[in-house]
């Protein structure tokens, strides 16, 4: 298939993906804002419940940056990886910090147990799971070019 057909689309495309990048890198930022507030707070605060408005427009981003893949754009930037990284980093520092205090953040001021870092915990693998469903499609995507080949 002639992908030369395709280059102003991927151009286009492109400049969506890098303003999608920037959207959710900003969402990332502001919900771990929220959720370090939220954990440190110990309860102070209401919970910020934007994990399902996150995890969409990650999956747009993620599902979008793949789409430019499969028209051919050759170089297509990791930065996905970054969010995954993260959140993982986050949720262990947030673990470590609440072992070390021998569970001060898993509990409100009152004493009743907070959600907070089972929250994050659910999160992060959300995080995780749609980058493995991206990199699925990468190697889908490779094994269906390398059997147009062979």
């Amino acid at each position: 298939m002639n992908l030369n057909k395709f280059k102003p689309l991927r151009e286009a495309e492109k400049k969506v993906n890098d303003h999608l990048f920037l959207f959710c890198s900003m969402i990332t930022v502001i919900v771990m804002v929220m959720k370090l507030t939220e954990f440190f707070s110990r309860g102070s605060f209401y919970p910020e419940n934007m994990g399902f408005f996150y995890l969409g427009v990650l999956v747009i981003y993620s599902l979008h940056k793949e789409m430019l893949r499969w028209l051919g754009k050759r170089k297509v930037e990791r930065q996905g990886e970054y969010f995954v990284y993260s959140w993982i980093i986050f949720a262990a520092t947030l673990y470590v910090i609440n072992f070390f205090t021998k569970g001060y953040f898993s509990h409100s001021q009152e004493g009743f147990s907070l959600n907070t870092l089972n929250d994050i915990s659910i999160l992060s693998i959300e995080v995780l799971a749609v980058f493995i469903l991206t990199r699925s499609l990468k190697i889908l995507k490779v094994v269906l070019d390398k059997r147009k080949i062979g």
